[in-house]
């Protein structure tokens, strides 16, 4: 449909090849619009409803255009995706080339305006008056708005010779319902003549209303406001059934998701607990809603611990509004005992096993509960240890100056546990090898076996290499290319199914381990962001360093018989990643076959067999950018969780919205970009609805390793010389 859309375009002269193709094409061809219409700056018909309505008269027209016998068969082929949307071709163009695709339609209507009303007058009088004339048949309807719609009456005669029905509305009573339509759809809340709340009317998704409560279908969702209201707001729509409806539940995980990005941690404790203490709310307050509202804030408050959980460990501010709030609780029980399944609740997401009963926590007891249960019970709050304890990085270890053993291990790991990898990986003997840190001023430190390699390898100026001892303990380096010339292929006996598989369990590993809010932090910079993404930065680096894996092992193989097998067995691997859903893997083998390095190699690929090149075809369709990744997005779509998306593309997502949507209007939090970040951001965990079980290969142990562990050079230019090397420049 939407290349019909863009061949309409080029029939019409709006849109012209620059190699002067007659036929639309979706790749390889670079369009402009023509030159006489590209001068034209300015559109009065851009408007978001009107832009809208000219490219559903757009897709009206497509079927009308004439068959191109034998190389555009537009009449009788498949209109591929018939069931898309005006509205998600839109979501493909940018607003720049909207608004110059409007402009363009606009002032082409209007220089062949008069030409038309000119050559149809004349067609009426030369008309034979014996001739019969047809009778209306049953077409499309659409709208002419007066002047609004002028500047697309070309289209519209099209339309009107296909017996399309043409009405005129009176643009005054369009406007007049416009006008009460947006009356009743948006709500403004203003303090002090200041706006702090705009609401959006909308059709609820809940059960259909009763006689007499029509309003009931409808809710007002946020469109924009200050922090403080927006809570508020949210705070008001809650209720407290087992089951939310749909539409809290979201603005809920929305609010949760996206708070970061326009207010601090130590703002929402706060607000929370002028919620949860206020003796009055809005005014005045029933006796009977001040433990409803308590309620509702430590509802809100343990879908933030779910959602958030060992996060908010490493906050202060959350660790003493928690320690407050569950103080707060303990003296309300009593005088609200309704708040005691609350407190039960919290108590088993604090970690606190012990249960009491409401007498417990009377004026005369209380401070003996407290007492017990902050000495004793804190392990929620405390039980983490330093990051330089638990975190896990991958710690590069370089055995020349451009390759590297990649190593996925805790901060807290020896010198001689990742001495023992290294020689592992690269087949030499242990005690004839030593890890040395080098700075990049040169000085050598050689590390002990009890030092902590990985924090050595976390400072910025600072390289981890593995030296060879000789005789006389004096330290060597490994010479360019000799450790690689020593190398065997030990990929080739490996099974490749089973390699996939653990390429999928390492991936996963990483995925699992996102936070949501990762994406979040990675996408709106704040500071501190780089503590925040630990995990989706091991995820992006790990797909960096598959596909390096991918053109290391094919480029450091001279042989060209067992090349071409490697490049089969990789091929092979894609295959099977794409089967177990593993799509970053996937896209990391693809894309490094693909490698510049790669590609040249024309001996090696001119032997790859017919079928093998078959497949890596349609595995390369899938990685096809154009129309916005959608040969992958359909396919993903498809796949059923616990799958593993291609992580760059769901951030470049985020970006997207993020870049084109401004963060606060009017000084108004715009909470519906917040919506749209928030439901890419929830991919994850629709991703996560179910975890791959235990897939682990027997006699996997190898394997393993050698996953675990690449061997990478991650230097372009040295591969390249590699390339030149095995199969040099005719």
């Amino acid at each position: 449909m939407a290349v019909g859309v863009w061949q309409l375009l080029l029939d019409m002269g709006i849109m012209s090849s620059v190699d002067q193709h007659l036929y639309f094409q979706d790749t390889y061809v670079f369009y402009q619009f023509s030159s006489d219409e590209c001068s034209y700056l300015y559109c009065e018909f851009e408007r978001e409803e009107e832009w809208q309505n000219g490219v559903k008269l757009l897709l009206q027209l497509v079927p009308l255009i004439p068959a191109r016998a034998g190389i555009c068969e537009l009449s009788h082929q498949k209109i591929e995706d018939a069931e898309e949307t005006s509205d998600e071709i839109l979501a493909r163009l940018t607003s720049a080339v909207q608004r110059e695709l409007a402009a363009v339609i606009a002032l082409k209507a209007r220089k062949s305006e008069l030409e038309q009303d000119e050559e149809n007058s004349e067609k009426h009088i030369a008309a034979p008056e014996g001739e019969a004339v047809p009778e209306s048949q049953a077409g499309v309807m659409c709208k002419l708005q007066e002047r609004d719609d002028i500047g697309r009456i070309e289209l519209v005669q099209k339309l009107a010779k296909e017996n399309c029905q043409l009405l005129q509305l009176d643009k005054r009573e369009q406007e007049k319902s416009e006008q009460q339509d947006d009356e009743v759809t948006t709500v403004q809340v203003k303090e002090q003549d200041q706006s702090v709340l705009v609401l959006k009317k909308v059709p609820g998704c809940g059960p259909a209303p009763t006689s007499g409560s029509a309003e009931s279908d409808w809710r007002y969702v946020v469109v924009s406001g200050t922090p403080e209201k927006i809570l508020e707001h949210l705070l008001n729509d809650l209720h407290l059934e087992e089951v939310q409806d749909k539409e809290t539940e979201t603005l809920l995980d929305d609010f949760l998701l996206t708070y970061t990005v326009f207010m601090t941690t130590d703002d929402l404790c706060q607000a929370l607990l002028r919620h949860y203490s206020a003796k009055k709310y809005q005014g005045k307050e029933e006796n009977s809603d001040v433990p409803c509202r308590k309620r509702k804030v430590l509802h809100l408050v343990s879908q933030w611990i779910a959602l958030y959980k060992d996060w908010l460990h490493e906050d202060e501010h959350s660790k003493m509004f928690l320690k407050t709030i569950y103080r707060n609780v303990l003296d309300d029980v009593y005088e609200y005992p309704i708040l005691e399944k609350e407190l039960k609740e919290f108590q088993k997401i604090l970690g606190m096993h012990r249960r009491h009963t409401v007498d417990e926590y009377s004026p005369q007891r209380k401070n003996k509960a407290l007492f017990h249960q902050f000495s004793l019970k804190e392990n929620w709050l405390q039980h983490r240890g330093t990051v330089t304890e638990t975190e896990e990085i991958f710690c590069h270890v370089y055995i020349t100056e451009h390759s590297y053993v990649s190593v996925k291990a805790k901060v807290s790991t020896t010198a001689q546990e990742i001495l023992k990898i290294v020689a592992e990986k690269i087949q030499h003997a242990e005690e004839d090898l030593a890890l040395v840190a080098i700075t990049f001023s040169g000085e050598k430190h050689e590390l002990q076996p009890n030092d902590l390699a990985i924090s050595k390898s976390l400072e910025a100026s600072v390289r981890i290499y593995v030296y060879r001892k000789d005789l006389a303990d004096t330290l060597n380096p490994f010479a360019e290319n000799e450790e690689s010339q020593q190398r065997s292929m030990r990929i080739l006996g490996m099974n490749t199914w089973d390699l996939a598989l653990e390429l999928m369990n390492f991936d996963w590993s990483l995925f699992n381990a996102i936070h949501e809010q990762e994406l979040i932090y990675f996408t709106f910079s704040r500071q501190g962001s780089g503590e925040h993404t630990v995990n989706l930065s091991l995820l992006l680096q790990r797909c960096n360093e598959v596909q390096l894996w991918v053109a290391t092992e094919i480029l450091l193989c001279s042989q060209l018989g067992k090349r071409v097998q490697l490049v089969k067995k990789f091929i092979k691997i894609a295959a099977h990643c794409k089967a177990q859903r593993n799509l970053n893997s996937f896209f990391a083998i693809v894309m490094g076959l693909n490698t510049a390095s790669v590609s040249r190699l024309a001996q090696t690929w001119e032997k790859i067999p017919g079928k093998f090149k078959k497949l890596f075809s349609e595995l390369e369709s899938l990685t096809d950018p154009s129309l916005n990744h959608k040969a992958y997005r359909d396919a993903f779509k498809k796949m059923k969780p616990p799958k593993i998306p291609f992580m760059p593309l769901l951030l470049k997502d985020v970006t997207f919205i993020h870049e084109g949507n401004k963060t606060f209007l009017d000084n108004l939090v715009n909470f519906e970009k917040l919506h749209m970040i928030a439901d890419t951001v929830r991919t994850l965990r629709h991703c996560r609805t179910n975890q791959f079980g235990d897939v682990s290969p027997k006699e996997h142990q190898e394997l393993k390793s050698y996953v675990n562990h690449l061997y990478v050079i991650d230097s372009q230019q040295a591969l390249f010389e590699l390339s030149h090397r095995i199969e040099p420049r005719l």
